[in-house]
């Protein structure tokens, strides 16, 4: 037997859900402000143009499956699980317009106020993280005169349908994300979807809101880099659709996993002498490729987000655990982590450093030649004694992974400020630092 469901806002994401969950067997009532997409969906026909929708909402209207209203307590007080899908536009300073998502919270909140059943909410559409726990669960509470977590739950589960291909997005996602800040108030939900395929996430309710946006920045992302590498095929006259066809044939690296763990800035000797490469030619070419051109000041950001979480320890006793861009190297050209060494010993702090794989009197070549370049100085403070490096720090920073846990419990202190700019995993991680923080997570 099928959930009473309500879905709030008949847009493309509202009208999409109550569609395909009353598709599926669930009695759902549609909401909405416009008397006329509650007229259109209440008689059996979509308010939206989209493929499979009219279909989807004709068949389950004519069954007794689907229905629609005005009349917001209605819908509360006749559904178990309320889903808010009201648009989030943005202002003109490019601010999230909350004022929908709010309104629709005062309605249910006044409506779970007559309930003596316990209610679920959940949003679906697009906000900042912390906006359902700290705009409307308060909202819910105040309006309602009850206790989130006792008389009612509150949940977010963010969508990921495109377009021209939503009902096949929700009925075969990806994945589908669950965020509450109590596992129990999912189990409706998880009812909901039993029988949903993909991989089902429990999370936080902040992280089940950023992973949308992780998502939408990544393709707007994919989809920039495409098009300013395509024009730069275009202009070079090299075939764009053969280079993208390999490219993307690349799963172990290129469309992949590989490289979006958050950690340090890149370096080493391609990715930066290539982007410059590639960019000085745009200039030649008369081309602009705003998104290319912004990595290698993005990426000297980041090394400045390491320099200012040094510096505002007040510390002055810093060892650095690794100098190379990689551990199992010693190719020290363009290493964020030499450039690291070379601010704070500018900044007049004591620094020390250790790695395994480096040592000056074994480095040649242009790699040499780049150490004697931009920090000539540095075997004063180069050293293979990880004892001793450790000894007197006052903060270390983790460079790279050529530090084993094991030499970190030995030698670490619990007194030490301990920054790690890797990301290492948790189960590498030293156990026993009074302070432990990494750059971006």
């Amino acid at each position: 037997m099928g959930q009473s469901v309500s879905i709030f806002g008949l847009g493309y994401v509202g009208s999409v859900s109550a569609a395909c969950f009353a598709s599926k067997g669930h009695n759902v009532i549609g909401v909405d402000v416009s008397r006329a997409k509650v007229e259109m969906m209440d008689s059996g026909r979509s308010p939206i143009v989209e493929a499979q929708v009219s279909e989807l909402i004709a068949a389950a209207n004519k069954v007794g499956h689907l229905h629609a209203t005005t009349d917001a307590t209605q819908a509360v007080l006749n559904s178990d699980v309320s889903f808010v899908c009201v648009g989030t536009p943005s202002l003109k300073n490019g601010k999230l317009d909350l004022s929908h998502i709010e309104a629709v919270a005062r309605e249910i909140g006044a409506a779970i106020k007559q309930k003596k059943s316990p209610h679920v909410f959940v949003l679906r559409s697009t906000v900042l993280p912390g906006t359902t726990e700290t705009v409307v669960l308060p909202i819910l509470e105040k309006e309602s005169g009850k206790q989130c977590g006792r008389d009612f739950t509150v949940c977010y589960n963010p969508e990921f349908m495109r377009e021209g291909s939503a009902v096949a997005d929700f009925l075969n996602p990806p994945y589908t994300i669950l965020g509450a800040s109590d596992s129990n108030h999912l189990a409706p939900l998880r009812e909901l979807y039993k029988d949903t395929p993909g991989t089902l996430y429990e999370t936080s309710i902040p992280v089940a809101e950023m992973v949308k946006y992780f998502s939408n920045c990544y393709h707007a992302v994919k989809v920039g880099f495409a098009n300013e590498m395509g024009t730069m095929c275009k202009h070079l006259g090299v075939d764009a659709q053969a280079v993208t066809k390999i490219f993307t044939s690349d799963t172990k690296l290129n469309i992949s996993g590989a490289y979006l763990s958050p950690g340090f800035a890149f370096g080493g000797s391609c990715l930066p002498k290539d982007l410059r490469a590639i960019t000085y030619k745009a200039k030649e070419l008369d081309l602009k490729l705003p998104l290319l051109e912004s990595l290698m000041p993005s990426n000297a950001e980041h090394v400045d987000r390491a320099i200012e979480m040094v510096l505002s320890t007040g510390k002055r006793r810093i060892a650095q655990l690794g100098l190379s861009f990689k551990a199992g190297t010693d190719d020290l050209r363009e290493s964020p982590q030499v450039q690291v060494i070379k601010r704070l010993m500018g900044e007049g702090l004591e620094v020390r450093i250790w790695d395994e794989d480096v040592s000056l009197g074994r480095l040649a070549g242009a790699n040499r030649q780049y150490i004697e370049e931009v920090i000539p100085h540095i075997g004063s403070v180069l050293s293979a004694d990880l004892e001793g490096v450790l000894k007197g720090a006052e903060v270390v920073i983790l460079g790279n992974k050529s530090a084993s846990r094991e030499q970190l419990a030995k030698y670490l202190k619990p007194e030490q400020i301990v920054i790690d700019l890797i990301h290492l995993d948790p189960t590498r991680r030293p156990v026993g630092a009074r302070s432990y923080e990494g750059i971006c997570w």
